[in-house]
């Protein structure tokens, strides 16, 4: 089970991160999401990212317009997590930028996740997140257990950095995590590190 940290917003913390013995696989940053305490205007995200490494880095995308992918199509991203985007929306954007695609979807009831369908042949990975968006709330992560294992899973929504990683093993690929990594609504190191350290403790279970 691999990790990923979102809503990175300075560079220090990134800097610890992409150091780290155990580093995550990817790396969020909030691109156009201005409701959240986490987004990064357009300017200062171009020098945070500018960076050697060897993680995938992400642009989180909330159905986003021509504008704001025609800035950010030079920018030093691997993914960008799509939400509120249609399939054929998903398409363009994933033929015209060159980019592997996270179809992020909301889920509330089985209905949501059934959506996961439309995507499955456009999407390299489907990430499952709360309603929530920028609040960190949970779902039913039951409602994951008839998605095939052929689908590379992401799930998001109020997971804890210090819970035991090893329950979500079996309905995930990767865990995604912002919120609980914060004191204070700013990234904290030490939490970082306990949560990069349980993930490796889950991998060697593994």
């Amino acid at each position: 089970m691999d990790a990923k940290i979102c809503g990175i917003n300075n560079p220090n913390t990134l800097n610890y991160i992409i150091k780290h013995n155990h580093p995550p696989k990817f790396i969020g940053f909030i691109v156009n999401y201005k409701k959240s305490r986490r987004y990064v205007e357009f300017e200062k995200l171009k020098k945070l990212i500018n960076v050697e490494k060897k993680i995938n880095f992400v642009a989180v995308l909330v159905n986003p317009d021509e504008n704001i992918l025609d800035k950010i199509k030079n920018l030093n991203f691997d993914f960008y997590q799509l939400y509120d985007v249609s399939p054929q929306k998903t398409k363009l954007i994933k033929e015209k930028y060159n980019k592997k695609i996270i179809t992020a979807l909301t889920i509330e009831k089985k209905s949501d996740v059934e959506n996961y369908k439309k995507f499955e042949s456009i999407s390299d990975i489907i990430l499952f997140d709360s309603k929530g968006y920028e609040k960190s709330l949970g779902f039913d992560h039951k409602l994951l257990k008839d998605v095939p294992s052929s689908i590379t899973k992401m799930i998001a929504g109020n997971i804890q950095y210090d819970d035991r990683l090893e329950k979500y093993s079996k309905i995930t690929d990767i865990v995604d995590i912002s919120g609980s990594l914060e004191t204070s609504g700013e990234k904290d190191i030490s939490k970082i590190n306990l949560f990069l350290e349980n993930i490796k403790r889950v991998k060697n279970e593994d």
